[in-house]
């Protein structure tokens, strides 16, 4: 007796595998920020504010989540042009994000704020720190992406729009997840 394997449930499955693990780091996200409000509270908190390239990179990364959404449309709708340069787009603002991201670091440091000197600015740092590491993730599922946009043939087909579309939600999570990073970092006070 053959076992035949519906495609459309891999491809599900993958999506809800995705899903769990989004999950997974939504919660991890969220033991920082539970802790950064615990440890706050135990005083000897440096208050500051953050430079101003961290509401930019906000601005970076919600850019590159309208950039890779069209590129989403536009592979469903066979607009090669469109899907392949926004994809790039998205690979480059990303790249972009990362190093204003560094330059932040910089910015606080030339400010007094370190990870060994209070630990607010530790906080920052780490929590900040792993979101990039997420951040590189998605660049390096980007990179997959162009790759594949370059050396398949353009065909719209199920597997390979799954393949995109985890790529995009993704990439949403990331976003999001910086700009509730930035969001509390900017206006969360104990």
């Amino acid at each position: 007796m053959m076992w035949a394997i519906d495609k459309r449930n891999i491809l599900y499955s993958q999506k809800f595998a995705l899903w769990i693990g989004l999950a997974s780091i939504s919660m991890m996200f969220a033991g920082f920020l539970s802790a950064y409000i615990v440890r706050q509270a135990a005083g000897n908190w440096l208050e500051f504010q953050l430079p101003i390239l961290f509401t930019i990179n906000t601005a970076v990364i919600a850019l590159s989540s309208f950039t890779i959404h069209i590129a989403l449309n536009s592979f469903r709708s066979n607009k090669e042009f469109l899907y392949k340069f926004c994809l790039i787009l998205t690979c480059l603002v990303g790249v972009v994000f990362v190093i204003l991201q560094y330059k932040g670091w910089l910015q606080l440091f030339e400010l007094g704020i370190d990870l060994k000197a209070n630990p607010s600015g530790s906080f920052v740092y780490v929590i900040s720190g792993v979101h990039v590491a997420h951040v590189l993730g998605g660049i390096a599922a980007l990179t997959v992406a162009l790759v594949h946009a370059f050396a398949l043939p353009f065909r719209s087909i199920p597997k390979r729009v799954n393949r995109l579309e985890m790529t995009v939600h993704y990439w949403h999570f990331v976003g999001v997840v910086w700009v509730i990073l930035f969001l509390f970092f900017t206006f969360y006070r104990y």
